[in-house]
C-alpha cells in the first residue's frame, strides 16, 4: 500500500540557490543570517561585477540585489541579467534605501521582480523570498512538462469540480440566422 502524496506539494527550497549582493558586509551577513532557516544554498557578492561573475559559474534561482554599489549598480546588473535568455528567469529582488518613485520606476524598467526597503525587516524578507522562490520553482517544473501535460495541468487550475467550459450557445452553428 502506497502513501498518498499531496496533489500540489510545494517545492523543496533546499534545492534553491540565493545570491545576496551588497557592498556593505554587515548587510550581507544580516540577510544571510535571516535566510539560513530556509535551507537554501546562499552565495554572496560585494559588488555588481562579482555578482555577474558568480552568475556565470553558479546561476542562482533568486538574487537579493543592492541598488547603490560602486562601479556597477544594481540597476545595471538587473538589466544585464534580464536581457540575456540564459539569466532572464533569475528572480531579482532589489534591496534599497532609495524611496523615490523614479527609483522604483527605473527598477521596474530594468526587470526587477520585487523590492525590499532598507532597513530590511526579517519577516518581510523571508516571506517574499520564500513565496517568489516557490513560485519560480513551480514555474520551472511546469515549463519542463511536455506540452500535452501542461494543458492538462492548466485546465485543472481553471475549472472547479463539475464545471465545464462550453462555447456560448449558437457559436458552433454554421448557419446564418438571416
Amino acid at each position: 500500500m502506497s502513501n498518498p502524496t499531496p496533489t500540489n506539494p510545494l517545492p523543496d527550497l533546499a534545492a534553491a540557490t540565493i545570491l545576496i549582493v551588497d557592498d556593505n558586509q554587515q548587510n550581507l551577513e544580516l540577510m544571510q543570517a535571516y535566510l539560513e532557516d530556509l535551507g537554501c544554498r546562499i552565495l554572496t557578492a560585494t559588488d555588481g561585477d562579482e555578482a555577474l561573475e558568480l552568475v556565470e559559474s553558479s546561476t542562482p534561482d533568486l538574487m537579493l540585489l543592492d541598488v547603490m554599489m560602486p562601479r556597477v549598480s544594481g540597476f545595471q546588473v538587473c538589466e544585464k541579467l534580464k536581457s540575456q535568455p540564459s539569466t532572464r528567469d533569475i528572480i531579482v529582488i532589489m534591496v534599497t534605501a532609495l524611496n523615490e518613485v523614479g527609483d522604483y520606476e527605473r527598477a521596474v524598467e530594468c526587470g526587477t521582480n520585487d523590492f525590499i526597503a532598507k532597513p530590511v525587516n526579517k519577516h518581510e524578507l523571508i516571506t517574499r523570498v520564500r513565496s517568489l522562490l516557490e513560485l519560480g520553482m513551480l514555474k520551472r517544473q511546469f515549463d519542463q512538462l511536455p506540452l500535452g501535460d501542461r494543458d492538462a495541468v492548466a485546465d485543472r487550475g481553471l475549472l472547479d469540480e463539475g464545471d465545464s467550459m462550453l462555447p456560448p450557445p449558437g457559436e458552433d452553428e454554421d448557419t446564418d440566422p438571416e
